[in-house]
């Protein structure tokens, strides 16, 4: 059991090592816990991934990242938080997962796989990787369904339904094509999302309009077969030969994991009640920072804009338990 502590984080991503500099800094004593690897959401992220934002506004407690390219990919922002996190000897423990958390006589005794730890204060930095946006019909169970994309050679030479058209599935699409896949895109709406990166958008435009990438708009996929998959669109169900389904339509925070720790969740986009002065939740001594705090809006909040949140956030534990400063 690890007792006296001022502060146990939760999520070991860019946010929780944004917040664990911070304590360091206010001398907290603090830890954090993460139960994959280290920025496990990002470690997931497809190889190829190029981040919509420049390598500056990922930077946090300003240290440099320097990247090849303004816009740097997944193992360059694998590598700078891990160096972040290395040269500054955080205190994080990896494959850890937490378990449970209660509030007992002012103090959160958090439960993880490994052992107990007991902190005067909690920080929520889970993200939402974890829990894809299901489609919910028959047959999405079955193995040749994903609700992640890593690599494109998997599906060398197959046929491949991609739903959604995010960022992920349109750069899914595109990589899957190049290397000879065969692709179709199952859209929901009438175009391709309006937030798809500018610089990737005429690409995949050009790629349906001459008819090297087949999508279906204002269409949803009603069942999943072994070999095939039935669409409903305007003009009627039609069904495809099909051996890979790559749904890629967003992911949602743990919700059971954040009511589970008395957390407000407010309306159809279950958003957190909190401070947005200090970050704190409506339970006493718990913050939210980073893209939880968005509920289903998953689009708002991103490390450029929440990586300020680790700030906020030990500011007013500071001021809470009157930590000295050096």
């Amino acid at each position: 059991m690890q007792k006296d502590l001022d502060v146990v984080i939760i999520g070991g991503g860019p946010i929780g090592i944004a917040c664990a500099l911070e304590c360091k800094k206010k001398n907290l004593n603090y830890v954090v816990l993460e139960k994959g690897a280290l920025c496990n959401s990002l470690y997931n992220y497809p190889l190829n991934m190029t981040f919509f934002s420049t390598s500056e506004k990922l930077e946090i407690d300003n240290i440099p990242f320097i990247s090849n390219n303004p816009k740097p990919n997944r193992n360059e922002a694998l590598e700078y938080y891990r160096r972040v996190a290395t040269s500054n000897d955080l205190a994080i423990h990896l494959f850890e997962k937490v378990l449970k958390v209660e509030k007992k006589d002012h103090l959160f005794h958090i439960q993880s796989e490994k052992q107990m730890y007991i902190a005067k204060n909690t920080i929520i930095c889970t993200g939402f990787y974890d829990i894809p946006k299901l489609l919910n019909v028959p047959g999405e169970d079955l193995p040749k369904v994903s609700h992640y994309f890593k690599e494109a050679h998997p599906f060398v030479m197959r046929k491949i339904i991609i739903v959604g058209a995010s960022n992920s599935a349109v750069d899914a699409a595109l990589e899957i094509w190049r290397k000879g896949g065969d692709v179709t895109m199952v859209v929901r709406g009438p175009q391709i999302g309006e937030r798809v990166k500018y610089w990737v958008r005429p690409d995949i435009d050009n790629r349906i309009k001459e008819g090297s990438i087949k999508a279906i708009f204002n269409s949803e996929i009603s069942s999943i077969e072994p070999d095939s998959v039935t669409i409903n669109t305007l003009d009627g169900p039609i069904t495809l030969e099909n051996d890979f389904v790559v749904a890629l339509t967003g992911y949602l925070p743990n919700f059971k994991f954040l009511e589970s720790l008395g957390i407000t969740l407010n309306g159809d986009k279950k958003v957190p009640s909190y401070n947005e002065e200090t970050m704190e939740s409506n339970v006493k001594g718990l913050y939210l920072a980073g893209v939880v705090c968005g509920g289903t809006e998953t689009h708002k909040w991103f490390i450029e804009n929440s990586r300020v949140h680790a700030q906020i956030i030990t500011d007013a534990i500071v001021n809470s338990i009157n930590i000295p400063q050096t």
